[in-house]
């Protein structure tokens, strides 16, 4: 049964913005095929990506918003089959967006350690090292509530054996943040490869020091797009 309806016009800008960003992850090596998926809260609905359809073949008829119960409010096709953890953030959190990846270095990252060392600066954007979620069946509620006790004071983890979940105020920050996310794992990997070496880590007053400066960095207009980081 189609449940389409007139959505509002914020939903259906919300869903070209959320359309661009997940194809923006396959064009950018974060994923390949359907694997991750991308949701944007909006009010008490979520847009969220549907399940095992190619993101270059949505279109705006394709819009599909769920509410925070995972209760089906308009579309036909099937969500994401990890609605349970992107609601899980929603329900927990201010979360505004949410990006899940399989991104290859991060997920080789989450497969040797618990929790990605401050080997740069701005692990302190993700609120400090992250920690890597216990492994879990895909699109469980384990799952779901593995990713919440990682995200405690954090906005990006890594999920074992999986992949990367951030999310953020917007969808741009939440896509930037995961990006970054996937280059220090490739950092901390390349650092750490070398033998008979460790790389040198950053402290929590140096991260608490870049923290301060991140909050005036870049432009202050509360609807200005939020840079990447110096």
């Amino acid at each position: 049964m189609n449940l389409r309806r007139r959505e509002p016009v914020t939903w259906r800008r919300a869903w070209r913005e959320l359309l661009g960003t997940a194809r923006r992850t396959v064009t950018e090596g974060l994923v390949v095929g359907t694997s991750g998926n991308v949701s944007v809260r909006l009010g008490e609905a979520v847009l969220v990506t549907p399940s095992g359809v190619p993101y270059d073949r949505l279109g705006p008829r394709d819009l599909l918003a769920v509410d925070l119960d995972g209760r089906r409010l308009t579309g036909s096709l099937p969500p994401t089959s990890e609605l349970p953890m992107h609601l899980a953030v929603y329900r927990e959190t201010g979360a505004a967006a949410i990006v899940h990846t399989h991104a290859v270095h991060a997920t080789a990252v989450s497969t040797l350690v618990d929790e990605l060392p401050a080997i740069h600066y701005m692990t302190a954007a993700l609120g400090g090292p992250v920690r890597v979620a216990p492994y879990a069946t895909y699109g469980s509620e384990e799952l779901a509530a593995h990713a919440l006790a990682a995200l405690r004071g954090r906005s990006g983890c890594l999920l074992r054996n999986h992949g990367t979940l951030v999310h953020g105020p917007d969808l741009r920050r939440a896509f930037e943040h995961t990006a970054q996310l996937e280059w220090m794992c490739r950092l901390w990997l390349a650092a750490s490869s070398v033998p008979g070496r460790a790389p040198t880590l950053l402290g929590p007053g140096q991260l608490a020091e870049v923290a301060d400066r991140l909050r005036t960095y870049g432009p202050q207009d509360p609807a200005a797009p939020a840079p990447n980081g110096p």
